[in-house]
Order: C-alpha cells, then structure tokens, then sequence
C-alpha cells in the first residue's frame, strides 16, 4: 500500500518464487488486485521500490554476472531502473 510513495523490500534474495511473482506483476501494471471476504478490488500501487539483496552463499563472485550472484530473475532485476553494487574488498589489515 505504497501508491504515490516508496516501498521499501529488505531481504529480496530470501523472498518466495510466490511473492516475486506477485511483486513482478505489480510492478508491471502498476496495480494490485485483493479478493478478501468476498470483496474484490483493484487498488495503485504507483510506487518507487528501494530492495536490497544479498549474495548466494553469502559471498559475491565477480566473475559472474549480479543476476547470478542475487539468484533473482532476470524479468524481475529488468523492472529496476538502476542497480548499486556495494562489495567489502576483503582486507586482513584493515577486517578486524
């Protein structure tokens, strides 16, 4: 319920095949449809989506592609403007 605001997703890698297909639709059309006790509608969901992610097995590879390394599909990561990499270049100097 994020019409005209932001929605905000931590934790998208460890999101349902369910939910992302649901998230991918919304995000398509730009409206959810609800059918709860009887009573359908259609509402807007006219939202920016702000998701962070973390890497499969819990380390980035950068000899594949962000798509591999967020074991998310491509369909869904196609839906985002942009897309920021944040790496921890590993340092035994400087990691405590």
């Amino acid at each position: 319920l994020a019409d005209n605001g932001i929605c905000c997703i931590d934790e998208f890698d460890k999101m349902s095949e369910y939910d992302r297909t649901a998230l991918h639709e919304v995000m398509e059309q730009q409206s959810v449809s609800i059918a709860k006790a009887g009573i359908t509608t259609t509402l807007n969901a006219r939202a920016s989506v702000l998701a962070a992610a973390n890497p499969a097995y819990g380390r980035y590879n950068v000899r594949k592609s962000p798509m591999e390394n967020i074991n998310i599909p491509a369909a869904l990561l196609s839906r985002f403007d942009l897309m920021f990499l944040l790496l921890d270049k590993q340092d035994s100097q400087a990691d405590f």
